[in-house]
């Protein structure tokens, strides 16, 4: 392990005991088959749940629906690339040499996603308690509060929300085609509401992005219609 992880590590107040899972997290799928793309997808849900338990405890008289938009808030790739930034992510991230001479190693998603990612390493190499600490620690200075739900709404719940009111149900996403090489992929989604018979697709630079941007079009398509 190079002094970069280990410094890593040292922030992260976590010693591997699987050093491998470190440096898988810290892999971007450009440098190596041996990517990280998996503990994201882990991570993504430790994550989610270890913010749940916070606002739960700092926020005890907020209802559900005002809880599910502040954590969405927090988790949304804005905020994960600032800690990212903070934890010293982009001086170990392992890119691709095109990745690389890009930009990739400030590349908000890629960074968001390597957070996720050893966040998720951290729970395979130790268990839940101490990711869901590693995450308690990251948001220690953000500042949370009940006006973050006033901002928190992404395309994705404010047209979940639109379809709940009038008893409708969620809308399905679908990726029609992936464009691009495989280290720089755009994903081509479909939004679909079967009730109304609509459709619209949205183009981003990951599945989630491409989600919110078909989510955005169909939101945009409703309102056309008021």
């Amino acid at each position: 392990m190079n002094d970069g992880l280990l410094a890593l590590q040292q922030r992260l107040q976590h010693v591997f005991k699987d050093e491998r899972l470190l440096v898988r997290a810290t892999t971007h799928r450009s440098f190596s088959a041996d990517h990280n793309e998996r503990l994201e997808f882990l991570g993504d849900s430790v994550l989610n749940l270890a913010v749940a338990s916070l606002l739960y405890a700092r926020l005890s008289a907020m209802p559900e629906g005002d809880l599910s938009r502040v954590r969405a808030s927090l988790v949304r790739q804005d905020t994960l690339h600032l800690l990212s930034v903070e934890m010293g992510l982009p001086a170990v991230l392992r890119l691709g040499e095109g990745e690389a001479k890009s930009g990739g190693s400030k590349r908000p998603s890629i960074l968001a996603d390597a957070l996720e990612a050893v966040i998720g390493a951290v729970y395979l190499d130790a268990g839940y308690d101490v990711a869901e600490k590693l995450v308690h620690r990251l948001f220690q200075a953000v500042q949370i509060n009940a006006e973050l739900a006033a901002t928190a709404k992404d395309s994705k719940t404010e047209l979940q929300e639109w379809l709940q009111g009038r008893k409708m149900k969620l809308p399905a996403y679908r990726v029609v085609s992936t464009l691009g090489a495989a280290h720089r992929q755009t994903f081509d989604v479909e939004c679909e509401i079967v009730e109304l018979g609509l459709v619209e697709r949205g183009i981003g630079g990951s599945r989630r992005a491409g989600e919110q941007a078909a989510a955005a079009a169909m939101l945009a398509k409703l309102n056309s219609k008021r």
